[in-house]
């Protein structure tokens, strides 16, 4: 598909370089020609330099043969008024990032609708969400669910101590009799569909594919498992504190410290945040002051400054004092695979969330174009897709025992939902028509069930 990226910061970048390797044609606009040279040279896209809101611009840059215009420069304002222009001129489908609280909680779905704006995305929102969902469930680094929730994969990191460690595959499934499978290995750099005779080693990244019922049940039977974080403290009070603070007290009634070092940002969350939530007008770098709010008694610590650096260090800082959970926000690929070296299990960042997202709508938007995804999430830091399809009588493996397919090299097929009940595949298993496919991959883009095959 033709999509223009107008704005090319932190998160219009990262969406470039993921719909790249999508090989979409990309087209990037941006008010900066130093920023356009930049992008153009690492990737093959062409680029105008102009404002999103020109016609002109949006003329020069083929908005009149674009599939998707997506706004994502620091105005909301722009973005919207981006959308809204191309849009009149012919776009069918438009995305505008909207981080403001303001139009977010109070009339949003207005905006979209008056618009024209097919899609609205807020890193942050989906940041504090996906940190959400990790403080729920504290065991896990990443959880994403399918088939309305009656399947997930959950990525965990294996301890020294871990049951796991040392034993093929095929034994511990069998040892435990529980209905889940171990889908996708991360080792250093590499990612694996691994067969029944692998064996797990300290340190892997490990998905595992289950009923959220079954994974509970593993936790317990492996020595993993946590109760939910009620105790929470928050470092930098940034729009994802203030989302993951409302997030905390209103459905789980956490309870949150947030530390900020400006005063005056400080009296703008008293106004904002609810009454219960205490803040801290101090410098977090500062280890004393950690110490003296608790950093020791608390379930969980997340560190959400304006700089990858000081997330990184102080989260390290609060992992050595054994907190139970340590959660850092990073952005530069280059820091994350940093953090990750230096041992931080859950690292969160809010550009690739919103790249994903993007990515797997425009995904979604092939469906007309003779793909048939229903569902697409990125794991293992992006280096696995976990998708579900829906089966069709026209996949040539339908009524097939799995053993029997000739799948290709680094595919698994995860789970069969039939009739809402999940299976956790055997090779004497068979795909019939209508039931949803979740499929594992790595090092391979599948747009259809049929692409699975050899």
């Amino acid at each position: 598909m033709k999509i223009i990226v107008v704005g090319c910061g932190k998160i219009g970048s990262t969406i470039v370089s993921s719909l790249v390797d999508e090989d979409h044609n990309v087209v990037v606009v941006d008010t900066d020609s130093n920023v356009i040279e930049d992008i153009t040279n690492i990737h093959d896209v062409m680029g105008v330099c102009g404002s999103g809101t020109d016609c002109d611009t949006l003329t020069e840059a083929g908005v009149d043969t674009a599939d998707i215009v997506i706004s994502v420069t620091p105005s909301d304002e722009l973005n919207m008024l981006c959308c809204y222009i191309a849009k009149k001129m012919g776009v069918e489908y438009t995305i505008a990032r909207i981080r403001s609280p303001e139009y977010n909680q109070n009339n949003l779905a207005f905006l979209r609708q008056n618009l024209g704006i097919s899609m609205s995305i807020n890193p942050e929102m989906l940041a504090a969400g996906e940190i959400y969902n990790v403080l729920r469930f504290p065991y896990a680094v990443k959880t994403e669910t399918f088939s309305q929730r009656r399947f997930e994969i959950v990525e965990i990191i294996l301890k020294e101590d871990s049951p796991l460690i040392g034993i093929p595959l095929m034994d511990i499934r069998n040892k435990l009799k529980l209905n889940f499978l171990i889908c996708v290995v991360q080792r250093g750099d590499d990612v694996f569909i691994p067969a029944g005779d692998f064996i797990l080693k300290k340190g892997d990244k490990i998905g595992i594919a289950s009923p959220p019922t079954e994974v509970q049940k593993l936790m317990r039977s492996i020595g993993l498992e946590r109760k939910q974080a009620r105790n929470i403290m928050l470092l930098g009070g940034s729009r994802i504190a203030y989302y993951l603070t409302h997030m905390l007290t209103m459905y789980s009634g956490s309870s949150v410290k947030l530390i900020e070092r400006d005063p005056d940002k400080c009296n703008e969350l008293l106004k904002l945040l609810p009454p219960k939530t205490v803040i801290i007008n101090g410098d977090g770098a500062k280890q004393e002051l950690l110490m003296e709010e608790g950093l020791q008694t608390t379930d969980a610590f997340v560190s959400l400054t304006g700089m990858d650096e000081e997330n990184i260090l102080i989260s390290i800082f609060a992992s050595s004092k054994k907190v139970p959970k340590v959660i850092a926000k990073v952005n530069r690929r280059e820091l994350i695979t940093m953090g990750d070296n230096l041992g931080l299990d859950c690292i969160i960042s809010p550009k690739r969330i919103a790249a994903d997202v993007v990515l797997r709508y425009a995904r979604a938007l092939e469906n007309s174009k003779g793909s048939n995804v229903e569902t697409l999430y990125k794991i293992m830091d992006g280096k696995a897709e976990v998708l579900e399809f829906k089966a069709g009588s026209e996949f040539r493996g339908i009524g097939v025992p799995l053993k029997e397919l000739k799948i290709k090299k680094n595919i698994l097929v995860g789970s069969i939902i039939r009739d809402k009940k999940v299976i956790i595949p055997s090779g004497f298993d068979k795909i019939e028509k209508g039931d949803r496919v979740i499929v594992v991959a790595a090092k391979s883009r599948l747009n259809d069930l049929s692409d699975i095959l050899q």
